[in-house]
């Protein structure tokens, strides 16, 4: 019991990190026009046990910076399947673009929200609607995190699934690195920490095959960000602002 209660703990710390409750993502209705109208419309794409209202801080300078922005969570907050999440948010995708009209969508996605968003894009036809694809901590090739909950629940990560697909080695992660990481012409970036609690080596939350990886401290090293940290850290979001406009990588060290 003092066991399973152990591996609860930790495969979900981020619900506890994030917010104490939420509801379902609703059909999106579109924002009212701004100075970025003629922009793509980003969704942001929420993580492992996130709710939405979690991401409100990050959704709220993308809509200060004009952007029609739009929140999605995950299915069951994460916990099950990640390719039936992406199945689940290609239809997302798909309702954002007939409420905007926009024929592409930009995609910020933090944790396991950037793993759903890269399946979508590559096994799922998303790189035909996605212009940009951003992720913020993502486990890309997995965590060691995730391997040790795996070995202390016998390895069945307590029966939540996506655990037991972000293992290092898992066959999830072995078919969506197998060939290209950056299919299409969407235009890749990863942003990560050295303070990542989650992602363990932080090395794993980037992309090969021509991806811009960022690593905040390369440019800006007395700069602390966890991993919930990198959805409301200032320095962070200067670089998603970045990405999202083709720009330059120019973090801004001492943003707020």
């Amino acid at each position: 019991m003092l066991l399973r209660k152990t591996v609860l703990v930790v495969s979900l710390a981020t619900a506890a990190l994030l917010a104490s409750a939420g509801t379902a993502t609703a059909a999106p209705v579109a924002p009212a026009m701004t100075t970025a109208v003629a922009a793509n419309p980003v969704i942001v794409v929420g993580g492992l046990s996130g709710v939405a209202v979690a991401y409100e801080p990050i959704a709220a300078r993308l809509r200060a910076d004009g952007y029609r922005t739009f929140i999605y969570q995950l299915p069951g907050l994460g916990l099950g399947d990640i390719p039936a999440s992406a199945r689940a948010f290609a239809g997302y995708v798909e309702q954002v673009r007939a409420s905007t009209g926009a024929a592409s969508v930009d995609v910020v996605a933090h944790s396991e929200g950037g793993l759903v968003s890269r399946y979508y894009l590559k096994r799922l036809g998303g790189t035909a609607t996605v212009g940009r694809y951003v992720s913020l901590g993502t486990p890309q090739y997995g965590t060691y995190v995730a391997n040790i909950v795996a070995f202390l629940g016998l390895g069945s990560c307590a029966g939540i699934v996506a655990c037991q697909q972000m293992t290092i080695g898992s066959a999830f992660l072995a078919d969506l690195n197998s060939g290209d990481d950056t299919p299409g012409s969407v235009r890749y970036t990863t942003i990560r920490t050295l303070q990542d609690e989650l992602v363990r080596p932080t090395g794993n939350a980037v992309v090969d095959d021509g991806a811009t990886n960022v690593l905040i401290q390369s440019y800006c090293p007395l700069r602390v960000v966890g991993h919930l940290g990198l959805v409301l850290d200032g320095t962070a979001y200067t670089i998603v602002r970045g990405a999202l406009v083709d720009g330059p990588v120019r973090p801004n060290c001492l943003a707020v």
